[in-house]
């Protein structure tokens, strides 16, 4: 707010300026209410009756749910053998470097939730350490098509 007199102050808005003062929203009438979350898979919410996603909400009611898990290999240097490297180069500074030399596998997979109703599709990619992680994704799914079903 600013005086009349100050050139350089921001106007008052104006009561009923739609710009400056939101409006309440009015309240939806005849939609259904959704109830609580039943399960949560990633970012994907389900209801009794609807599925939450951040691209829209899709019914639940014949939707149609897939899941494949994508896992890959990569060889990196394990952590102790960098810290054995480093404390090795002040007693034996060639021969501490073989320890450079050691990999091991580390597995990194990406499990992909398709939920599909329609037209309506969407994907979600979680990412997985071990097998554990997609076999609790899969059991979700398979009570969320329980009750897609219904």
């Amino acid at each position: 707010m600013s005086s009349p007199s100050d050139p350089w102050g921001v106007p008052a808005p104006a009561p009923n300026d739609p710009w400056t003062a939101p409006q309440p929203a009015a309240p939806v009438t005849g939609a259904p209410e959704a109830g609580p979350v039943i399960v949560q898979i990633a970012e994907i919410s389900v209801t009794s009756t609807t599925v939450h996603t951040p691209a829209g909400d899709i019914p639940l009611a014949g939707s149609q749910w897939q899941v494949n898990d994508y896992w890959i290999s990569q060889q990196r240097i394990p952590r102790w053998a960098i810290a054995a490297a480093i404390v090795g180069f002040c007693v034996l500074t060639v021969f501490s470097l073989l320890f450079l030399l050691i990999k091991e596998s580390v597995m990194q997979g990406t499990v992909q939730v398709t939920v599909t109703n329609g037209t309506r599709q969407y994907v979600a990619r979680i990412p997985a350490r071990d097998q554990s992680v997609v076999t609790t994704i899969n059991q979700q799914v398979n009570y969320v098509r329980m009750l897609a079903a219904l």
